[in-house]
């Protein structure tokens, strides 16, 4: 729950804890009562704004980090003030990777410092593209749902996680990788030694290509 909540709506959450959304949001004011600290902003309380910035409401945001919805949208709006040039360095490479198709360029703009040209330029020389759910979620379409996984589904996964990529699995099946993804991880699957050897030679190449 402290894993999901914040970065998945509640009907999400609910579908991947086998719960009822109603328990997930009793469970949610359990882990995150009402708080309104008076206090300095710590820099790990930063890093927790702009974790679920873009991801949630301020009103779950200010949950969260035990803070009042007000204050939290104004130092989301001290962050849309701070920006910096240089180099991205790795770590920034793959945060924006993972995130950007689920942002708006404004908050990633916000999230890492950068003008919304840089965002746009740099997902541009990534080939980086917006997730077609969040799309449709921005432009106030109903979600379409995946329909269940069959027996097949689960064995091609079971036998080709170890050892395929994600995008490589998703493919086959016509699902998203983060379908696959959050499956695996439900059904307790691990990538391969070899795979995770491969995987971390990649990613060294990628990042001598960036250079």
């Amino acid at each position: 729950m402290r894993q999901l909540y914040g970065l998945r709506d509640d009907a999400s959450i609910a579908r991947e804890l086998n719960r009822p959304v109603a328990s997930v949001r009793r469970m949610a004011e359990k882990l995150y009562p009402v708080g309104n600290k008076n206090s300095p902003w710590t820099a790990q309380e930063a890093v927790e704004l702009k974790k679920y910035l873009g991801a949630t409401t301020p009103e779950v945001i200010a949950r969260i980090l035990g803070r009042g919805r007000d204050e939290v949208i104004e130092r989301i709006v001290e962050l849309g003030r701070i920006k910096r040039g240089g180099a991205w360095v790795r770590d920034e490479i793959a945060e924006f990777k993972r995130i950007f198709g689920t942002r708006t360029d404004e908050d990633l703009s916000r999230i890492f410092g950068r003008t919304e040209e840089e965002i746009r330029a740099f997902a541009l020389k990534h080939a980086l593209a917006k997730d077609k759910a969040f799309l449709r979620k921005l432009r106030g379409e109903a979600a379409t749902k995946m329909p269940r996984w069959s027996s097949e589904e689960l064995d091609l996964l079971k036998r080709e996680y170890p050892t395929r990529s994600n995008l490589e699995i998703a493919q086959n099946l016509g699902r998203s990788v983060k379908s696959v993804v959050s499956k695996a991880h439900h059904l307790g699957l691990k990538k391969s030694t070899e795979r995770l050897r491969d995987m971390g030679r990649e990613n060294v190449s990628l990042r001598y290509q960036d250079r």
